[in-house]
């Protein structure tokens, strides 16, 4: 049996399959994390006009110049409004379609020196393999089941699109055939794109100076110089995008400083963000939405950075031997870069999302890997062939299984927090259900949320702690348990005389008629009378 289009046969088979895979993404709604600031309370795309489009390329928004992605969502808002369907719709169709790409990518990364050794179905099935590993990958749900993540699905798509029309340049380039400069161009402007919708991608020159070496060779007799001339054009907008991000994440104050968070933690957090992330590459089992930077550090993640260095110098030193693994590495490694804790924008530890660019390639040469392990299967025998193809196509179906579970995880903010307490629990988790609950109207739920929170409290949290007893005092007040709430409120007093707690425990005081009590409270409390917030020493 001849297939004379492979490629074409993968190119239908993985968007389709990863469009279907992703279909119940479609019953979440929106999520407590970010998109309210991206969708719900988001003025900037409530209209689709000059004026918008002359603001989103202007200024920063939240803290970040992403226009097309402010763009993409504002066409979403025109015609879905703060409906969440079509908001998740697109965000699939757009990974569906990346999936696809992956299938190109590959094709051109391994038609040199595998296609002609696979006939008939064999080469195919690799394409769809790494299509599939990429789209399917439990890694991948965060990017697509979260709104919020629209930049990331759609920088995947410019970026995937850039490193495509790179290899078809430098195949032509290489051959001496027509359409060099064009293939050229669109990289360069697909890079740019990319840019626009999220700065992640850029470290995409490096990239592409890395696939120069292996898989494309073009680096032979002393080539280097002209190489690295040839990307100058691309370095420059990453530069242009680097200045760009530097002043207006100065500017909101956005990025972590130095003071707050030293050099020495952000190297420990992210060599352990490192082997995270092979780990979870690997073997996609506890993916979680939500990963905090512990306080304090623990010893683990000095050792953890240990290995990530050790593991970076030795790939790296047998580059010269295995190429096509040192080269996986850098391709792995490069696009995580500008998300590790160098350059810390928030307070979480690592991210699945952080994972989008940098698992194409791996997808690439693992699915070749395995491609290559049931060729010398099959040699030896029709069983052990079978044995390796079965094991790949139980792969896909673990993936499908564990990613579908993880798309329910996004269907609601309650979801979110359940899922990181049910694995790893945190303050953090046990506080913003806790708050959920209370707002919700399940005071005792919230509760008992704030009461775990207490238990577990260290380092930044312990030294906040006033904070949870007054949040699980005031779910006390709204449950009827007075006495519970006037002593968690003294509780929180007593560690940081805040107005607000004063205003709060003189309600739950005069629901118990201590009424000289409570007026002494309220006398405190001076004008404040509002909700609780999370409060800081120094404050009030």
């Amino acid at each position: 049996m001849t297939i004379k289009r492979p490629v074409s046969i993968a190119m239908a088979v993985v968007p389709i399959v990863c469009l279907l895979l992703y279909l119940p993404a479609l019953q979440c709604g929106f999520v407590t994390l970010d998109d309210p600031d991206y969708v719900l309370n988001n003025l900037l795309i409530r209209r689709l006009d000059r004026d918008m489009l002359v603001a989103s390329f202007s200024q920063a928004h939240i803290g970040w110049w992403m226009p097309l992605t402010w763009i993409s969502l504002a066409i979403d808002y025109h015609f879905w409004g703060i409906e969440p369907f079509g908001y998740h719709l697109t965000n699939i169709v757009l990974h569906a379609v990346n999936a696809g790409v992956v299938v190109l990518i590959a094709d051109r990364l391994l038609r040199g020196t595998v296609a002609k050794e696979e006939p008939g179905w064999h080469y195919p099935a690799m394409l769809i393999l790494a299509g599939l590993l990429f789209g399917m990958h439990p890694l991948r749900v965060e990017s697509v089941a979260w709104v919020t993540e629209r930049k990331d699905v759609l920088n995947g798509l410019f970026s995937f699109g850039a490193i495509l029309c790179y290899l078809r340049y430098a195949e032509r380039k290489e051959s001496g055939s027509d359409g060099a400069g064009v293939a050229y161009c669109a990289a360069l402007a697909l890079f740019a794109l990319s840019l626009m919708a999220k700065s992640a991608s850029v470290v995409l020159p490096a990239m592409l100076l890395v696939l120069d070496w292996y898989p494309l060779a073009r680096g032979r007799q002393g080539a280097w110089g002209r190489l690295v001339v040839e990307k100058l054009p691309f370095f420059a907008l990453a530069a242009a995008m680097s200045a760009i991000t530097i002043y207006f994440t100065r500017e909101s104050q956005y990025l972590v400083s130095l003071d707050q968070f030293p050099l020495w933690d952000r190297f420990i957090v992210s060599g352990n963000a490192i082997i995270a992330y092979i780990r979870y590459l690997i073997v996609p089992v506890g993916i979680l939405p939500f990963y905090m930077i512990p306080d304090p550090i623990p010893v683990g993640y000095i050792i953890t950075s240990v290995v990530a260095v050790m593991l970076c110098v030795m790939l790296l030193w047998g580059g010269r031997r295995h190429p096509a693994v040192a080269a996986t590495w850098l391709l792995f490694l490069l696009p995580l870069l500008p998300v590790l804790a160098f350059f810390q924008n928030g307070d979480q530890s690592y991210a699945a999302r952080f994972t989008y660019l940098p698992s194409v390639v791996p997808s690439v040469m693992a699915a070749s890997v395995i491609a290559g392990g049931y060729r010398k299967a099959a040699a030896g025998g029709m069983v052990r062939g079978r044995m390796i193809a079965a094991a790949a196509i139980l792969l896909a179906v673990f993936y499908a299984g564990m990613t579908v579970r993880l798309i329910s995880v996004w269907k609601d903010p309650e979801s979110i927090w359940t899922r990181v307490i049910e694995v790893a629990p945190e303050v953090i988790s046990y506080k913003e259900r806790g708050k959920l609950y209370y707002v919700g109207g399940r005071y005792t739920e919230a509760a008992a949320d704030f009461t775990a929170a207490i238990k577990i409290a260290t380092g930044t949290f312990q030294s906040s702690i006033f904070n949870l007893y007054a949040f699980r005092g005031e779910a006390y007040r709204s449950a009827g348990r007075f006495d519970a709430a006037v002593q968690d409120f003294s509780t929180a007093i007593s560690l940081f005389p805040h107005p607000s707690y004063y205003y709060h425990r003189a309600l739950s005081l005069k629901a118990l008629g201590r009424m000289k009590e409570a007026e002494e409270d309220l006398t405190r409390a001076g004008a404040e009378n509002g909700p609780l917030g999370w409060y800081e020493k120094g404050e009030g």
